[in-house]
């Protein structure tokens, strides 16, 4: 692409770029935030509760149950802050990375 092109194109493309950093932060945030262990175990307990007070049945109880659960056992799929996915060791081990 020619100096031209890439400076006529750089208003549209610019904030665009903006806003798909944007959005990908805001992903970032609301997954940590829902696969986040302490509001987990929360909502379990307010689970527990509802139960208790009579709001919800035994079914209902263990249908939301297995789901928080299952969001409690699983594993974090990103390696650090950035929300870059975890990268695996080497399974042949040419990259000297820990197995």
């Amino acid at each position: 692409m020619s100096m031209f092109g890439s400076t006529a194109g750089l208003p549209v493309v610019g904030p665009l770029r903006g806003l798909i950093w944007l959005a990908r932060q805001v992903a970032t945030a609301a997954e940590q935030e829902m696969n986040d262990p302490v509001r987990i175990e929360a909502a379990l307990l307010a689970l527990e509760r509802r139960l208790i007070a009579g709001e919800i049945d035994e079914a209902a109880f263990e249908a939301e149950e297995a789901v928080l659960l299952a969001r409690l056992a699983r594993p974090s799929d990103t390696a650090d802050e950035g929300g870059l996915p975890a990268t695996p060791a080497d399974p042949a081990g040419k990259t000297g990375a820990p197995r």
